[in-house]
């Protein structure tokens, strides 16, 4: 029995009720559920310059250590970005098919929970 390493690798919870490590994967078609942990210590690290989208499911995002801000996208032309902030022990679901992204206060530990099959990115407009 060997311990796992959340912060290396993802658990991939499979229909059928198995549950499997392995690596963490953007848009897995595996038919499951991801949960992935990330240690990150710089806007880069959660890639602030792009939006993600997850058509498969919702999206929980949970903040274990540190603090961060997560963006909605608006979702008509002209609208201000929705902004949550999250620090050590609290999370947010992102609703499916929302745009969104994650700017940090400071190096925090993040946890994300969700359907990867079919999830997009683009570059936020500067």
């Amino acid at each position: 029995m060997t311990p796992i390493d959340l912060f290396a690798g993802a658990l991939h919870f499979q229909p059928e009720g198995a549950v499997r490590s392995g690596p963490r994967r953007m848009a897995a078609e595996s038919g499951g559920w991801q949960l992935a942990t990330f240690h990150v210590d710089t806007d880069a690290d959660v890639h602030a310059d792009q939006w993600e989208m997850h058509p498969s499911s919702e999206e929980a995002v949970c903040c274990l250590a540190g603090s961060l801000r997560l963006y909605l996208r608006p979702e008509s032309p002209g609208e201000a970005e929705t902004a949550v902030r999250l620090t050590a022990g609290t999370a947010f679901l992102v609703p499916r098919n929302r745009w969104h992204r994650i700017e940090l206060d400071e190096p925090s530990d993040i946890m994300s929970i969700g359907l990867r099959g079919g999830s997009r990115q683009e570059p936020v407009a500067g």
